[in-house]
């Protein structure tokens, strides 16, 4: 059967999408649209850093509220406020709680203001907002009326993370090659399936969960177990190229159809912003450290916001 689909494709007239010229040029593109969608994740994603870039009284305030730490000791949140008459302060409570807002003074260094955030176990998140003030007037950071939420991981061996990006990245680019050139009309598109899954099912179901593990303490969260949009969007981009490499296999000639599918289950994949439900510890089921169960001095206000 093989050797007859094979006699089959070699009569067949050339078509434009499978000059060399066109497939390196779909190759070029489908790297480019690679770096776009994984750029666009990353930037969407609630681990993002929030970016600071204001003024108080006319004092510039610029840096990062962070919302993601890893590893040892409480995370530091950092921002540039030159002028030395400008003071600053953290209002901060377990995320998602209702307990009473409690303060940290930031403390100058240089031409900084920081302060460190408590440290919480992996997946513990907290919330927290920032006051910057000049005199009589205060800049309330986030500017969004919002709080930034922080959440807090394990250390994760670069031996692990390092090989499931470069799988995960080289997959996509894969599976965008595959997808363009369905749609340029090029032949034999079900060719790339196996390289797809190559990279896929590595990147996303053995070092994926290993990342998970060290980070989060979980291999796996999605369906049928938890809620993480990571693991479930993976699971359900791979059932799509499954399906894709069934039907590039017994019914070749509908094998466009399933690769453009498959490719727009990934595309679809990787508009979702990373880490969106991700692992959470739920403070109503699980007792916080002692360092921040017990209130502190409550704050002035029982508002992070003004």
């Amino acid at each position: 059967m093989n050797r007859i689909r094979l006699e089959n494709r070699a009569a067949e007239k050339p078509r434009p999408a499978d000059r060399r010229s066109v497939r390196i040029l779909l190759c070029v593109v489908a790297f480019v649209v690679t770096v776009m969608l994984a750029g666009y994740q990353r930037r969407t994603g609630p681990t993002y850093p929030v970016t600071v870039r204001d003024q108080v009284a006319g004092v510039e305030v610029t840096g990062k509220l962070v919302r993601s730490h890893g590893g040892e000791g409480g995370a530091i949140v950092r921002l540039h406020v030159p002028d030395p008459r400008a003071t600053g302060e953290i209002l901060w409570r377990l995320y998602p709680t209702d307990d009473p807002w409690r303060k940290i003074e930031m403390v100058r260094q240089g031409e900084d203001l920081l302060a460190e955030l408590p440290h919480l176990p992996p997946a513990g998140k907290l919330e927290y907002s920032v006051r910057i003030r000049v005199g009589d007037q205060e800049l309330v950071l986030p500017e969004s009326g919002e709080t930034a939420v922080i959440r807090y991981k394990g250390e994760v061996s670069p031996f692990i993370l390092v090989p499931h990006i470069l799988c995960m990245f080289i997959a996509l680019v894969i599976s965008v090659r595959a997808g363009l050139g369905a749609v340029a009309g090029e032949s034999d598109v079900g060719r790339f399936v196996k390289w797809v899954l190559l990279f896929f099912v590595p990147g996303g179901f053995i070092l994926g969960p290993l990342v998970q593990k060290a980070a989060f303490g979980a291999l796996w969260t999605g369906w049928p177990y938890g809620t993480d949009w990571t693991d479930n969007k993976t699971l359900f981009a791979l059932l799509a190229w499954i399906l894709a490499g069934i039907i590039a296999k017994f019914a070749p000639r509908a094998e466009r159809i399933g690769v453009l599918f498959a490719f727009a289950m990934m595309i679809a994949v990787y508009l979702v912003p990373h880490s969106v439900r991700g692992s959470q510890i739920d403070w109503s089921k699980t007792a916080p450290p002692p360092h921040v169960a017990a209130p502190a001095e409550p704050a002035a206000t029982t508002d992070a916001r003004p």
